[in-house]
């Protein structure tokens, strides 16, 4: 991981630095506000420049700080950029020989994490997470880094990492910023997976919540189910390429001479961005296995309502039974009656001396066919 000791060739160049007008800012020159800034502070977040782990000065513009460095043979720059115009980054680039692919990737963002090598410079991009616990879902940044012989420079999309806390770490540990700009990217890997921490404990917590809402039938459980497995995507995007990352800079130790120290610090970081990619993956799975076990209670739950709409129906359907079956019996008597009521002189059995017994006979006799029918079909 260590880089080759030949100087980078802006070294050899004219000792009139390029014209970068960019300022810090006061607020952003302190400690505590180093990590953030804003679009309308500038892009500038700090730059400073370190000798034998301690720091030399803190330049107002880049334009100081590289003619700072061009006067310290053993100096170190670490640069912090938060969402640089393209100007910037183009000027930064013709000033440390970065190479123009790199400098396009940290232009447009929305890069996967990767480590590319161009020459005596490390192009890494690492993907940082934050659980927001009012919204409850994770918020995802991404920091570019160029790393060379005597320089390091962070260009930082998004809120996460707190690049500040690095720094204070790095100033209170000179023993380990002695190392070079390889130390504060051990301090950076740390700092983005130690991120990830608070992310996988509210994942958990979320994955936890849902389970039991699924249980409970709570009709918007499925949307969360689904939000969440999207955010599980963008992390395992984050961490899996991270693994095979950090086993190519530790397949380089001995190549590059990586100090031993570093070597044990970016193993515990292999480590743990290993066990947090398991853990996504777990996630991921898991939510699969609710989202399966949620549809499969939602489609219960619509059964058990359709087989008590089809119960209720057919209860139903036996109580018009029933009423369309007495409505007939007791139709056929009226119209008997109907009939025999009508006043005409000149109608069949009008006068006739059995008329009214034959009429409540045929009456009864109707009643009585249409009920054994009815009876028959279990109508009633």
């Amino acid at each position: 991981m260590t880089l080759p000791s030949k100087k980078p060739n802006w070294r050899r160049r004219s000792p009139a630095p390029a014209p970068v007008a960019e300022r810090v800012s006061a607020a952003s020159a302190s400690p505590s506000s180093s990590g953030s800034s804003s679009p309308d502070r500038g892009s500038v977040v700090q730059a400073s420049l370190y000798r034998d782990g301690h720091k030399v000065s803190s330049p107002g513009t880049l334009a100081e700080t590289l003619r700072q460095l061009r006067e310290e043979p053993d100096g170190m720059a670490w640069i912090g950029l938060h969402r640089p115009s393209e100007a910037e980054l183009l000027s930064l680039a013709a000033e440390f020989d970065l190479h123009e692919l790199a400098v396009e990737d940290a232009m447009e963002a929305h890069q996967r994490p990767k480590l590319e090598r161009y020459g005596d410079t490390l192009f890494v991009v690492l993907r940082a997470a934050r659980y927001l616990d009012a919204q409850e879902e994770v918020d995802f940044g991404e920091l570019h880094i160029f790393l060379g012989t005597d320089f390091l420079i962070t260009v930082r999309h998004g809120a996460a990492p707190d690049l500040s806390a690095v720094r204070r770490r790095m100033e209170e540990t000179p023993e380990l910023l002695a190392l070079g700009p390889e130390a504060v990217l051990y301090a950076i890997l740390d700092a983005v997976v130690d991120g990830y921490a608070p992310v996988v404990a509210g994942v958990q917590n979320d994955i936890d919540e849902i389970e039991t809402e699924v249980f409970r039938g709570d009709p918007e459980v499925s949307r969360r189910i689904y939000e969440l497995s999207r955010e599980m995507v963008e992390f395992q995007r984050a961490t899996r390429p991270m693994v095979g990352m950090l086993h190519s800079l530790m397949a380089g130790f001995a190549k590059y001479g990586t100090d031993e120290e570093l070597q044990r610090h970016l193993r515990d970081v292999a480590d743990h961005v290993t066990h947090t990619s398991e853990r996504v993956d777990g996630f991921r799975q898991a939510l699969t296995e609710i989202l399966t076990v949620n549809a499969t209670l939602v489609t219960q739950q619509q059964n058990a309502e359709m087989r008590a709409l089809a119960e209720a129906g057919f209860e139903q359907n036996e109580e018009i039974k029933k009423i369309s079956s007495w409505a007939a019996i007791l139709f056929a008597p009226t119209l008997v009656g109907t009939i025999y009521g009508m006043n005409f002189d000149h109608m069949p059995e009008l006068h006739w001396v059995y008329g009214y017994p034959f009429a409540i006979l045929l009456m009864a006799v109707v009643c009585s066919s249409l009920y054994v029918v009815f009876k028959k079909r279990d109508w009633l």
